[in-house]
């Protein structure tokens, strides 16, 4: 009866009076966080943008239930202008009453107003307050904001769009902007009617109000936090299809890209119905919709039913997408479907646990690829891998659950920690306890908490009371929440899901194990990895310990041991002595593995005389930890070299990029050093692998990893200026220029062929003119790279300069652009100085702490390895006072150069010697 109620007195924005603002009265509240003395029931929200002035305005009627007498009723707002503000009581509801003027005090410093009542509210009542505002579609890419793009006739057009996770939808309109602060909401959209209008629930009428305005009112939608609520104002197309469960799902771009959705549709759609199935929990709304927008800051926003994607991240052209990028919009259509669960359906209770949404979407891309996408047949989980260690092994890591505050502190949050190295422990714990007791784990964690708030202790609950069925003499256990699960130890020792994952959750770094094999006697002993941190450092030793699910093979068994080492230091007793043993099988544990003694000259033996003992993923895991303990002075560089030499023999591709990759890095370390000697022999040694370029065929043809290995290997084979590499790209280049940019070039091969076409003027300036015109995204990312590698400095700058101009290259690609300049060795300083100079207008373009500012500081300073170097990144780092220096990726830039340059004075001279050795 409420509900009918006030929806019917909530009319957009219909003018009630003026409000009092009290900017000199002392604000009631003196905290960052909301206090929970009332809560929100239910929004009834009407929004009405223009999209010729970028103005909006908006009213909302908001049901709210006290808590606790009070005469305050505090909530955010942030740029918006409350023009009036009234609470009705029970009381007024029934009747005419045109309810009581509310005061608004102002907390600018908070984003929080207050609302003060002439009289008390009462507990356990519930009150409408109805309040009118308006405010300016914001400039950046938060809140509500406007986007554009170029129509093929060259037509600007403007739509208006939402992003509002983490703290945005303040900027929209006055709400509790907290996840725990769930609400059910109805909104309202005025527009014209060459426009549509999208939100998270279905339209269920539209209403004529004249001066060729319409109203769409939208179903009410399920109990949810505000960052989750999306509006998005457009003149876009869309395709459309129904899932087996009967759930329409529609995926939308500009008018000139419509016909390149076919396959986001398909894949959202196989995607959806194996979540469905995954979780035994259906998709609770009617709709889903997967939308392009023109400017979008990240990759995508899983706003629930309306979920807004950057351009690259959701549009597939057959005639210039990839497999690189078939299998990120892949990927991202999987991340961004799973959140529909884990954050929508269940929310973190508070930002410190983003990584409960984070960590388990990363993680289910991995699950949902390899059971619905198997011909990709990528590991891609093996990126998260290595982007969560390269984070994690340096000082200035922070745990996975982590304090968090301020919103600069919560944006600070969504970072590789929060998204890939909670991935990695949730895979660990699923390879403990098994892929079916993860499963049903999972499953009744999401019915548990459904349309409620969660914390991650109550995840570790439920999955530690689950109880498999079936024979549990096997290998399998039961367990319950009250009591310890057989942890597969070697002793039979038991432990505490909760007790071990919390040593993973609520402290910082990744473990080193390290391995000593003695007779039938394999000695561990765990420390903390930091790399750049020697042994004569102070922070060598450390007092961190982890509960570590260890696996290993050895020489005599390839059955897959375990062990959960929880002290220091232990010790295995074999029933034999073996000749080698491998930990961490398969790398599904995170923790990096050193083997002491003859250890790693064991295992370089084995790898030059039969590499296939060990599986690509025991290879890859090899590769890497040799190079890991490296940096870390645990092992010198010219045995993780030697390591290298049996990769002529490789045939995974995967495990032969990665191999590469290292020597392409040390590489491009010498390069941007102008170490020419020591480049110049990198060079040899890269090319030696001569015959396996040369066996890469100019097409799309043959699997996933085929087609990647081709576009990396042939791509640098002519950065090193392969002879034969360079002929065959400038004569696709010259073909293709030829035609007028209308040739078919194969997808795989565009970066290396725009590359290599980008090094002559006219190749350039062509380049640039074809990337003004294109309608792919992905073709433009291409073109962009190419231009990026241009050695002529004026060139690199009118790059900068477009990107800040953001008509021909989008702001939205200003840091990717920063970043791929400061690459580029002709590049590094003009990037890096332009960052110094022009600070305060970068963050007239980007929030603070925003994706952008954390890859523009990092993109153009890490790469740096000189004493010098490091001295104007601190100045500069201290200059910024306020306004950047507080935050989390300066300590991450300032200690990852101090590692470069310890690599450096370590490594170069081993480095030059094993060059010459190997000549």
């Amino acid at each position: 009866m409420l509900f009918l109620i006030y929806r019917q007195t909530t009319s957009c924005c219909k003018g009630i009076g003026p409000v009092t603002m009290k900017p000199g009265k002392p604000f009631p509240w003196n905290s960052l966080k909301l206090p929970r003395v009332i809560v929100p029931l239910h929004y009834d929200l009407c929004i009405h943008p223009d999209l010729s002035t970028f103005h909006f305005t908006g009213q909302e009627t908001i049901e709210i239930f006290v808590r606790t007498n009070t005469s305050f009723i505090i909530l955010h707002s942030k740029d918006l202008e409350i023009t009036s503000s009234v609470l009705l009581s029970k009381d007024d509801m029934w009747s005419s009453t045109p309810g009581k003027k509310l005061q608004v005090l102002e907390h600018p410093a908070h984003e929080q107003i207050a609302l003060q009542s002439p009289e008390e509210l009462v507990v356990g009542q519930v009150y409408l307050v109805t309040i009118e505002f308006h405010g300016k579609l914001a400039d950046g890419f938060d809140g509500f904001y406007k986007s554009s793009y170029k129509t093929h006739g060259g037509e600007t057009r403007i739509i208006a769009t939402t992003d509002f996770e983490p703290t945005s939808a303040r900027m929209a309109f006055p709400c509790f902007d907290e996840p725990s602060f769930k609400a059910n909401f109805s909104i309202k959209i005025r527009r014209e009617k060459q426009h549509i209008a999208l939100s998270n629930m279905p339209k269920i009428k539209t209403t004529e109000l004249g001066g060729g305005l319409l109203e769409d009112h939208f179903d009410v939608t399920v109990k949810m936090s505000t960052y989750l609520v999306a509006y998005v104002i457009c003149d876009f197309k869309s395709l459309e299809a129904t899932t087996s469960s009967g759930i329409k799902v529609s995926v939308y771009a500009s008018p000139d890209k419509w016909d390149q959705t076919r396959y986001a549709l398909n894949a959202a759609v196989k995607l959806l119905e194996f979540y469905e199935k995954h979780f035994d929990i259906s998709f609770p709304l009617p709709k889903l919709d997967l939308i392009a927008v023109p400017d979008f800051q990240s990759g995508a926003m899983e706003n629930w039913g309306l979920i807004t994607y950057r351009e690259t991240s959701l549009l597939y052209d057959p005639k210039t997408s990839s497999a690189a990028d078939k299998l990120w919009v892949t990927k991202v259509i999987a991340h961004e479907l799973a959140h529909q669960w884990f954050g929508n359906l269940v929310t973190m209770e508070w930002w410190n646990d983003i990584w409960l949404n984070e960590g388990f979407a990363r993680f289910m891309e991995l699950v949902s690829l390899n059971a619905t996408y198997p011909e990709l047949q990528y590991d891609f989980f093996m990126n998260a891998y290595f982007g969560a260690i390269a984070r994690d092994s340096l000082n200035s890591s922070h745990p996975i659950s982590n304090p968090a505050e301020t919103p600069i502190q919560i944006n600070e949050m969504f970072d590789t920690v929060s998204y890939d190295k909670g991935a990695c422990i949730l895979k660990m714990l699923q390879d403990f306890l098994s892929k079916q007791v993860f499963q049903k784990g999972v499953i009744q964690y999401l019915k548990k908490y459904s349309y409620r708030n969660a914390k991650t202790d109550d995840l570790w609950n439920s999955l530690a009371d689950i109880c498999p069925e079936g024979d549990l003499s096997s290998g399998s256990f039961c367990f319950a929440a009250s009591r310890p699960i057989s942890s597969f130890s070697h002793d039979g020792s038991l432990t505490e899901i909760k007790e071990m994952m919390n040593t993973w959750t609520h402290q910082k770094g990744i473990p080193l194990v390290l391995v000593k094999c003695e007779g039938n006697t394999i000695k561990l002993r765990q420390e903390r990895f930091l790399k750049g941190v020697f042994e004569e450092d102070p922070e060598w030793a450390n007092l961190y310990f982890w509960h570590i699910p260890l696996t290993y093979i050895t020489s005599s068994s390839n059955t897959v041991h375990r062990h959960v080492l929880k002290t220091k230091t232990d010790s295995l007793k074999l029933k034999e002595g073996v000749a080698w043993v491998k930990f961490n099988v398969d790398m599904n544990g995170y923790y990096i593995v050193h083997y002491e003694g003859n250890g790693w000259d064991n295992i370089i033996t084995l790898l030059d005389q039969n590499h296939t003992l060990f599986s690509p993923q025991d290879r890859v895991n090899l590769i890497h930890n040799a190079f890991e303990l490296v940096s870390a002075g645990r092992l010198s560089l010219d045995r993780a070299l030697d390591l290298t030499r049996y990769l002529q023999h490789e045939t995974n591709n995967i495990v032969f990029l990665k191999g590469l990759g290292y020597l392409e890095s040390i590489y491009h370390v010498m390069e941007r050093r102008n170490i020419s000697s020591v480049s110049e022999h990198l060079k040899y040694i890269l090319r030696s692998f001569k015959p396996v370029i040369d066996r890469q065929t100019w097409n799309d043809e043959g699997s996933v990893s085929d087609r990647m290995l081709r576009s990396d290997l042939l791509l640098l084979a002519c950065d090193l200026r392969y002879s034969p590499c360079l002929q065959k790209a400038n004569e696709l280049f010259s073909q293709w220029m030829g035609s007028g940019g209308n040739l078919d070039l194969p997808t795989d091969l565009l970066k290396t062929v725009y590359s290599v076409g980008a090094q002559t003027g006219a190749g350039w300036n062509y380049l640039l003119k074809q990337y003004s015109l294109s309608v792919s995204d992905a073709e433009k990312n291409k073109i962009l790279y190419a231009l990026t590698t241009s050695r002529h400095h004026e060139k690199l700058a009118k790059l900068i300069t477009l990107g800040m101009e953001g008509e021909v290259i989008k702001t939205q690609n200003l840091a990717i652009l920063l970043h791929a300049i400061a690459r580029n060795p002709e590049g590094q300083r003009l990037a890096w100085n332009f960052v110094r100079e022009n600070w305060k207008k970068l963050l007239e373009k980007f929030e603070l702490a925003s994706f952008s500012i954390r890859t523009i500081i990092f993109g153009t300073t890490s790469h740096f390895s000189s004493r010098d170097e490091l001295e104007e990144v601190k100045i500069f780092f201290k200059s910024l006072n306020n306004q950047g220096s507080q935050l989390k990726i300066t300590r991450v830039v300032l200690e990852t150069i101090t590692k470069n340059i310890r690599w450096l004075e370590k490594n170069l001279s081993s480095l030059r010697n094993w060059l010459l050795n190997n000549l």
